[in-house]
């Protein structure tokens, strides 16, 4: 719940960034001076970017959760005991210990988005985010292709 609540701030955030950036390339291009109307222009496009980007990242959350579901309700997480700090995060000895057979179960399988998701926790269970959202973005591809 607490990541939908950041998730709703920071849409917050953006909507009154596009608002004041709106207001401001707005005065910028009825100006009437070159300057000013290319510096409107350019701030009417970083909004756009921003949208763009933010929708991503939303659009990605919404698909990641649909197949975490859709793989829990198969029965099909990872049920490994792994110790956990306070924090409700993984030691990261616990996940490396985990983490070669997930990696087997991929070269094994390289088009089941299954063992492609598994492989995404077990990179967030090791702390590494950037390999972890790799490895789930694959996972909705092929679960759009390999359903």
């Amino acid at each position: 719940m607490s990541t939908r609540i950041g998730v709703a701030v920071i849409v917050a955030a953006l909507a009154l960034y596009i608002i004041l950036v709106g207001q401001r390339a707005w005065i910028l291009v009825t100006s009437g001076e070159p300057v000013g109307i290319a510096m409107g222009a350019a701030l009417i496009v970083l909004p756009l970017i921003a949208i763009w980007a933010v929708g991503r990242e939303i659009l990605f959350g919404f698909q990641a959760t649909a197949l975490g579901r859709r793989l829990e309700a198969e029965g099909r997480l990872p049920d490994e005991s792994v110790h956990v700090r306070p924090s409700g995060r993984v030691y990261r000895e616990d996940a490396d210990a985990v983490f070669p057979s997930y990696r087997a179960e991929v070269e094994a399988a390289p088009d089941d988005w299954r063992s492609w998701y598994r492989l995404g926790l077990a990179y967030d269970a090791a702390g590494d985010r950037r390999r972890a959202r790799a490895a789930i973005r694959r996972a909705i591809r092929l679960a759009r292709t390999h359903p």
